[in-house]
């Protein structure tokens, strides 16, 4: 099995904005991925990392930072 490799590049601001924005709104964890889906964003676990990706292929767009956990 070869070793997963998380993507250590930096999210845009615009889409810092949007996942902020979204968080400060929903009620729970499973409500902000929920409504991340709907701008077509996505949250998905890596290692131990949380890493935002693009839907619907799944492309990786980077780690979340600290502050969304």
């Amino acid at each position: 099995m070869t070793p997963t490799q998380i993507l250590s590049t930096e999210i845009e601001a615009p889409v810092l904005d949007i996942l902020k924005r979204e968080r400060d709104q929903a009620l729970s964890a499973r409500e902000w991925k929920f409504r991340l889906a709907g701008y077509g964003y996505a949250i998905k676990d890596v290692a131990g990392a949380q890493v935002v990706t693009k839907l619907p292929h799944g492309t990786e767009i980077g780690v979340l930072p600290k502050q969304f956990h």
